[in-house]
């Protein structure tokens, strides 16, 4: 689990896909946010859970399955590019952004941003399916940022949409600072909605949905 606090920005160095183009190898240098870092331990890269298989130094490569490249923007990350870091919580640490899972509901992209002095409005388009589950003061992790939802589009807009703020310690610390008006990012909605559904869904069936006990 992870908290959406990011802890480090690191640097593709390679991205190669398989001979199928189904999965591929994304290798990064993590700096210092990968000490520590053991082979099976989880990474979150843009807020997309990983899990190392390789580490040489500072230098970890992950695989990357087909449901990964095909819900998250990962595919499209090219040597150069700088993305979000951050380690999985310990057990004992501190819950400081929102339950994260790095478990990536889709893309969305950047449709305007407004410089308000001392911080920053940024408006992201969000795709309809996941529209339910933003709420004003709940909160959404774009690029793996845990943020708080300052405004959202109305039931029904065709064009549905979130606002967030951002401080300059986010707009420095993270890629959020660098995005351009049409780049795509990583939504990873709030789960205790997802589960909120889900839950209401078997009520309006009339349905507990139990079923063996063992």
């Amino acid at each position: 689990m992870f908290t959406g606090i990011v802890s480090g920005q690191g640097t593709i160095t390679s991205f190669q896909r398989t001979p199928d183009g189904k999965s591929a190898v994304l290798v990064f240098d993590a700096g210092p946010t990968g000490t520590g870092l053991e082979l099976g331990g989880s990474i979150a890269v843009d807020g997309v859970c990983l899990t190392a298989t390789t580490i040489d130094g500072a230098r970890i490569s992950v695989d990357v399955m087909g449901e990964t490249l095909a819900r998250t923007t990962v595919g499209q990350l090219t040597e150069g590019d700088r993305v979000n870091l951050e380690r999985c919580v310990p057990a004992n640490g501190r819950l400081d952004g929102h339950v994260v899972q790095g478990h990536v509901d889709g893309v969305g992209t950047l449709r305007e941003r407004e410089d308000l002095g001392s911080w920053e409005r940024l408006r992201f388009s969000v795709p309809a399916p996941l529209d339910r589950y933003t709420a004003e003061k709940g909160s959404v992790a774009v690029d793996g940022v845990s943020l708080t939802v300052t405004a959202v589009s109305g039931p029904g807009d065709p064009a549905p949409w979130f606002e967030v703020g951002l401080i300059p310690t986010t707009l420095a610390g993270t890629g959020l600072g660098a995005k351009s008006i049409g780049d795509p990012v990583n939504l990873e909605m709030d789960v205790l909605a997802k589960y909120a559904e889900r839950l209401l869904a078997f009520t309006a069936n009339g349905s507990t949905g139990n079923g063996a006990q063992a």
